[in-house]
């Protein structure tokens, strides 16, 4: 059964993009926002877990604003997904034209310092999308983390897809990608790391939306340890076809403590810098895991 569910999976996002990206953009718009509906309308476990997670982010709101909330959730979900199937089709002015990003001036300033700059990222809007931006309109290239995705089909197929965008993408388990993410930014390069969300037991554990979880100590420890610039970021959409950002000012290194102190003042900082972005928009954080302590402890859904 696990062997046959993996196979459907792989050849859905196989059919998703050799076939949405070939549809009118109205359309596959249009087709988004219907399953996104539809899948809202079930109520099944992603989407009460968003829902669970929102409750978080917005404490004060009330049933009806949780459920549009997570309803826009849901629609900002599969744009992403809609977006992201259509844009090894789309030409460098539509990818340039279609992100825009406050205070880009602070990444652009780091990376001609020569110092290298993390980027670090929540779940939120369109992350290719951004990268695709940075790599074709923008000339940046730059080295990320992709997670093992199972079947291993799925995951070749999403490094091809990133890096047809233009990214060097290194496997999250192996134990090399730390070192070669270092290398890379001792040259002055940029790394960017989607950053909410702990995939190892070795997160550092943060407050967020006032209880505890954990992120990962990457970002940190890699600042640390090269001298390169940390830089939390936020993205979004609006009603505009446009997806919107900003890149937040520096992390600084404390001057003082051990290296444990250091990386968790760090990834705190980082964590108050996501929630920052997260609660201006929280219909495009894209949460629909378990992600506090007290949650996980519960066991899986």
């Amino acid at each position: 059964m696990s062997g046959a569910r993996d196979r459907v999976t792989d050849a859905l996002y196989g059919l998703g993009w050799g076939t949405v990206k070939k549809l009118p953009e109205p359309v596959a718009t249009a087709l988004g926002r219907t399953i996104a509906d539809t899948v809202w309308k079930r109520r099944g476990p992603s989407v009460l877990r968003l829902e669970a997670n929102l409750a978080r982010v917005v404490p004060d709101a009330g049933p009806e604003r949780l459920a549009a909330l997570s309803k826009a959730g849901m629609r900002s979900y599969m744009r992403y997904w809609m977006e992201s199937f259509r844009l090894p089709a789309w030409s460098t002015e539509r990818v340039r034209e279609g992100v825009e990003i406050k205070d880009i001036d602070l990444l652009m300033d780091g990376l001609a310092s020569g110092r290298g700059v993390v980027l670090a990222l929540p779940h939120m809007a369109n992350w290719d999308l951004a990268g695709a931006w940075l790599t074709r309109g923008r000339g940046v290239p730059f080295t990320t983390v992709a997670e093992r995705l199972k079947p291993e089909t799925l995951y070749d197929r999403f490094v091809a897809y990133r890096e047809s965008l233009g990214m060097e993408v290194l496997p999250h388990t192996g134990g090399s990608a730390f070192g070669r993410l270092a290398r890379r930014l001792r040259g002055g390069g940029l790394v960017c790391l989607v950053a909410d969300r702990d995939l190892s037991s070795s997160g550092i554990e943060v407050d967020f939306f006032g209880d505890a979880t954990r992120m990962p100590a990457g970002p940190a420890l890699l600042a640390q340890q090269t001298g390169a610039l940390l830089m939390p970021a936020a993205l979004w959409f609006d009603d505009s076809a446009v997806m919107r950002g900003r890149v937040y000012p520096a992390i600084e290194v404390p001057r003082t403590g051990t290296r444990a102190e250091k990386t968790s003042v760090m990834t705190q900082a980082m964590a108050d810098a996501f929630a920052d972005g997260i609660a201006e928009h929280p219909e495009d954080w894209h949460m629909l895991q378990r992600l506090w302590l007290k949650d996980l402890e519960r066991g899986p859904e």
